[in-house]
């Protein structure tokens, strides 16, 4: 949520930085608001003084023995004022509450100004995309003639946009997810967490997902909870209002992740690019502001180190501001190469959040003079665990049908060099 003083005091500039979005910010409506607040607060002040004025005539009216009737008419008058202003000035901040919360994030200033993706700057390349000497196959005949996934069956079990990864599919995803836990617990020096795979609403506001994005959650008909989308949202509530006395902090978990694609209807409908449920290891950093740019740095790398020792070539993307995230105020998108596309996707997501998100969450830490600050919020994909595995299927792809195992998740498979059909 962005900083209220800035909204009050400088409106302006944050309507010049929304727009660098996209995003029009109604500054009459804005004014009109907070003007309406500020004068509710007013009168609030002045009627509550007024009462203790007219108490304290009522007090000294008895004691001296005059009737004090018509003035405890007036101070129950005031009260019944009092209590109409109340609430009208409750219905004023949450109609304050609610403008504010619609609010994306503002750009940070190093982020490429833009529309949408077609405007996203390329920052850097790792490794040279594979020249393939036979007919390339798309991750989906790969997977279906290993005897690795079964499409059809998932449609059947749930619908579409799911999978039934069996046999070495089911252990390549496994290993995936152990290898990417091992690097970053081990060697990046992240927490492993085992997080409960629902929320409850106060979680997803606090990292912005609700109430923007609530039709690509899935919630539970009966229950207060959400599936979450992302394991972003257990981790980074973990210090939800509270006072952090060390930072930074870092945390990671695997977790199955589950989305309506409300606002993809259409794309990728084939295979395991974007699906409703799907796993992801996802890694979390909560630091001081003035070492947030370098650890969106850090952690972007942790992330792109899995790539690379899975041997995938990707590149790494700087997003333009109108196509970042609701809460993200920089984003590095890294993209895999995937053959049978001929292109570059998607495959995690690095953001700095600034104080956006802990502000929402109320998580701050001690300064050194022992005063409370608003922390800064990371996190990313490190990675998402179903396009991984399409990217290892394609570019690891062999001329006989079999799929070349990296050397990195050799020892998760019990040594596997090379995946036959089943």
């Amino acid at each position: 949520m962005l900083d209220p003083n800035l909204l009050r005091t400088q409106p302006e500039l944050v309507a010049a930085g929304l727009a660098r979005r996209g995003f029009t910010l109604d500054l009459a409506l804005l004014r009109h608001l907070d003007d309406r607040r500020k004068a509710l607060q007013v009168e609030l002040e002045n009627l509550r003084n007024e009462r203790n004025r007219l108490s304290k005539a009522v007090g000294m009216a008895k004691r001296s023995g005059e009737d004090a009737l018509a003035l405890q008419g007036e101070a129950t008058a005031v009260s019944a004022r009092i209590a109409t202003v109340e609430e009208d000035q409750r219905a004023a901040l949450a109609a304050w509450d609610t403008f504010v919360q619609t609010l994306p994030n503002l750009p940070d200033a190093e982020v490429p100004d833009g529309r949408d993706e077609n405007d996203n700057v390329e920052l850097r390349r790792w490794g040279e995309p594979r020249t393939f000497d036979f007919a390339v196959r798309d991750h989906v005949d790969i997977a279906e003639q290993l005897g690795m996934a079964d499409f059809a069956a998932g449609a059947r079990l749930a619908g579409s946009r799911f999978v039934v990864l069996k046999g070495f599919g089911a252990r390549l995803e496994r290993a995936l997810i152990q290898f990417m836990l091992d690097v970053q617990t081990q060697e990046h020096g992240y927490l492993e967490i085992a997080p409960p795979y629902l929320a409850n609403a106060a979680s997803l506001f606090g990292t912005g997902q609700l109430p923007k994005f609530e039709e690509d959650l899935f919630a539970l008909r009966d229950d207060p909870y959400y599936l979450i989308p992302t394991a972003e949202v257990p981790l980074t509530n973990l210090l939800r209002e509270s006072i952090v006395e060390t930072l930074p902090q870092r945390f990671c978990a695997y977790t199955p992740c589950f989305r309506r694609e409300a606002g993809a209807a259409g794309r990728d409908t084939r295979g395991m690019i974007r699906q409703h449920q799907f796993d992801k290891v996802e890694i979390v950093q909560i630091v001081r502001p003035d070492a947030s740019a370098a650890a969106h740095e850090e952690l972007t790398a942790h992330a792109e180190s899995i790539l690379q020792r899975l041997e995938l070539p990707y590149r790494v993307v700087a997003l333009c501001a109108g196509d970042l995230g609701f809460s993200a105020a920089k984003t590095y998108d890294l993209e895999v190469w995937l053959p049978s596309q001929g292109m570059y996707r998607e495959i995690s997501s690095c953001s700095n959040f600034g104080s956006f998100q802990a502000r929402r969450l109320q998580l701050r830490y001690r300064k050194d003079d022992g005063r409370p600050e608003l922390a800064h919020t990371l996190n990313g994909s490190g990675l998402a665990v179903g396009r991984t595995l399409v990217a290892l299927l394609e570019n690891h792809q062999q001329a006989d049908g079999s799929l070349r195992v990296p050397a990195a998740l050799r020892p998760y498979l019990g040594g596997v060099e090379v995946i036959r059909g089943q």
